[in-house]
């Protein structure tokens, strides 16, 4: 379904476009019914690892994967990530979690993923032409378990393009 809260996390990731900015995944330390997170210790250490490595030009982690591109193979679509760090994992070593899948314009469904190196492959036997891909897409996606070996989570992403049900200027026109 359409969330609020993806989008609003969608056009935080888009504001990783302008210079000078990180962002803290926080996904995984939040509330059901709350947009704020009441575990600030975790969303403070990954705001501090993105300090060290963006302010200070520490050679460190400070990013859990990020969405980059997709390529169709057959019946599946291959994940592309930057922020791989020392390579993607299952937190929890069971299958990836939260993924759906959908043909062009279709419905999404609940997809089966699994790491292929340092990409994800995503499949749905109820898609047989996949062209789009979801991750974490909802208000609260649940228990998230989609990593980098570093302990950072991967940010919520889309691959298609439909039109958002909200709308957010990233950057007002009057400002340079």
């Amino acid at each position: 379904v359409e969330s609020n809260w993806a989008e609003l996390r969608e056009v935080q990731l888009q504001a990783l476009e302008l210079p000078a900015t990180a962002m803290a995944v926080a996904v995984d330390v939040g509330e059901a019914d709350d947009v704020h997170p009441r575990d600030k210790k975790s969303v403070g250490q990954r705001l501090a690892l993105a300090a060290r490595a963006r302010v200070y030009g520490e050679a460190i982690a400070y990013s859990g994967p990020i969405y980059e591109s997709m390529e169709v193979e057959d019946s599946a679509v291959r994940l592309h990530f930057t922020h791989v760090g020392a390579g993607l994992v299952s937190k929890d070593t069971e299958a990836l979690r939260c993924f759906a899948i959908a043909a062009e314009d279709g419905p999404f469904v609940w997809a089966e993923a699994r790491i292929d190196g340092d990409t994800v492959v995503v499949w749905s036997p109820d898609v047989a032409n996949p062209a789009e891909v979801r991750y974490a897409w909802q208000d609260n996606p649940g228990v998230v378990n989609f990593y980098n070996a570093d302990g950072l989570p991967a940010s919520p992403f889309r691959t298609d393009d439909r039109p958002r049900r909200t709308t957010v200027e990233l950057w007002p026109a009057d400002i340079d």
